[in-house]
């Protein structure tokens, strides 16, 4: 049997019976948190423009609907992340969508949302040694967008295997010229989700897909991965449970930019109210991952009028703003507040430094890449010396170690910073946070539901819409339908 007609026999017979407990909580996070994303993105300018093209999230035609919430959830790296993957933009965007037209309780929207979970993550791990990684790994939401819709449409497991072997087949690959530098970034999980439906389409119409596409020496993980991973797609089923992973996204930004913007606003606190002037140098130090992304988005930030798939990947200026404001949002990325000069100035004395214990820190944890290292095992090296240079691969190698999850409990994500502000008068003050705010970890797996309600309240969601988020697995299918609605009014 193929490694996707294995995966997909799991997830098309998974119940909500099957899933613990804690994995179907962190699910209904997980829900609460994209709403609170779609809702950010459907009030940002560029957001409306999409809706003005496409129409509102919630449509007659549920392909549709499911593109445009899709779109609307995914570009302001306000998106839920796991080992591995950006998963919730596909994973949560197509049930909301099809669990609405089809009107279906809460238990069978959850179960959706997880079944896609896992099937997208695990084949997102397969190639995460590869060239593309984070927002970029679009083909996270081909998986993600297939398992989540069929789930819902109750397809057997020979309809998901040959959508999926249409979907990848030909799979996404995005520009980073596009990425970082123009409006396309509101099409990276819009374009990969409509794909998806075709192939959902065509599959159920009795065109057949490849379904050894994904370990065919000219398969996916072939193109994909410079150091392939077949094994993660069906490693522990049922035990090893990604949804386990997830990292919540509180504010706007990319790798480590959440972890420094944690610190920039706690020092504010600590100092009181700052004017730019009143600040000689902000030293940030992180691994090197959130220095990768940072180098990459660096030569398309020109002020105020830098494009917004960069800026959210340059830590500067979320840094700079979170001191001189007390924290970071949607709005600290459009006109009049982008337009800050005092911003500007502040982010020119933002110093970014690689941390080699932050580095050590972050391959240690199962997000985003050590436990793609733990598996791969020696044969990672070429990866992690193209990726880092020879003595961080050293480091990272020793960091990550040989022994793989029985599963995920325990997971975390150490995208970690330390923000050290020094003042003109002389005093300096100094935050450190290796796991950033509601990144997966102890203190998220015991409080994530607050921590969500606190979110979807942030972006203007109905307080009693957010408590209700709790037992959305005891909704029937009328108070779901409800629910959605009040959700994105």
């Amino acid at each position: 049997m193929s490694i996707l007609k294995e995966l997909c026999h799991w997830a098309a017979w998974l119940e909500p019976e099957d899933i613990p407990a804690p994995v179907l909580s962190l699910a209904g996070s997980q829900l609460l948190s994209q709403l609170a994303s779609i809702r950010a993105g459907a009030d940002h300018p560029l957001g409306r423009r999409l809706t003005e093209a496409f129409g509102p999230p919630l449509q007659n035609d549920p392909r549709t609907s499911a593109c445009v919430i899709a779109g609307l959830g995914s570009w302001l790296n306000l998106d839920d992340t796991a080992y591995a993957g950006h998963l919730s933009n596909s994973t949560v965007s197509v049930p909301l969508a099809y669990a609405y037209a089809r009107r279906l309780d809460g238990a069978g929207l959850l179960t959706a949302v997880i079944a896609a979970n896992e099937c997208a993550a695990r084949i997102t791990a397969a190639a995460t040694l590869g060239p593309l990684r984070g927002h970029s790994a679009v083909h996270t939401h081909l998986a993600g967008a297939v398992c989540g819709r069929l789930r819902c449409e109750g397809a057997d497991a020979a309809v998901w295997s040959s959508a999926l072997g249409l979907a990848f087949a030909m799979p996404n690959w995005p520009l980073m010229r596009a990425f970082l530098a123009s409006d396309a970034r509101l099409f990276n999980t819009f374009t990969p989700v409509r794909t998806a439906m075709d192939s959902c389409d065509a599959a159920r119409a009795g065109l057949r897909g490849a379904t050894d596409i994904l370990e065919h020496p000219d398969g996916f993980l072939d193109r994909f991965s410079s150091v392939p991973l077949p094994d993660a797609v069906n490693a522990g089923l049922g035990q090893r449970w990604h949804t386990e992973t997830l990292s919540f996204k509180m504010r706007p930004g990319g790798p480590g930019v959440d972890a420094a913007v944690d610190c920039a606003a706690a020092l504010r606190r600590d100092l009181g109210p700052l004017r730019a002037e009143d600040v000689e140098e902000v030293v940030v130090e992180v691994s090197l991952y959130t220095l990768f992304a940072g180098k990459k988005a660096a030569s398309y930030i020109v002020g105020p009028g830098s494009p917004l798939g960069a800026l959210v990947l340059h830590t500067p200026y979320p840094v700079a703003t979170a001191l001189l404001t007390g924290g970071l949002t949607v709005n600290d990325f459009a006109a009049p507040l982008l337009s800050e000069r005092a911003r500007w100035d502040l982010a020119e004395r933002v110093r970014l430094v690689h941390d080699p214990e932050m580095t050590r820190a972050l391959f240690a944890s199962e997000a985003p890449f050590g436990e793609a290292v733990r598996q791969a095992g020696d044969a990672a090296g070429a990866w992690l010396r193209d990726f880092a240079g020879d003595d961080v691969a050293r480091l990272a190698r020793e960091a990550a170690g040989d022994a793989t999850s029985p599963d995920f409990t325990s997971s975390a994500k150490a995208t970690g910073a330390r923000v050290t502000v020094r003042m003109t008068d002389g005093r300096t003050a100094t935050r450190q946070r290796m796991i950033p705010l509601a990144a997966a970890g102890p203190h998220t797996r015991a409080h994530h539901a607050e921590l969500m309600r606190e979110k979807f309240l942030g972006f203007g969601g109905a307080p009693d819409v957010a408590d209700a988020a709790t037992r959305l697995e005891t909704m029937d299918a009328d108070e779901l339908h409800e629910w959605i609605e009040a959700a994105l009014r």
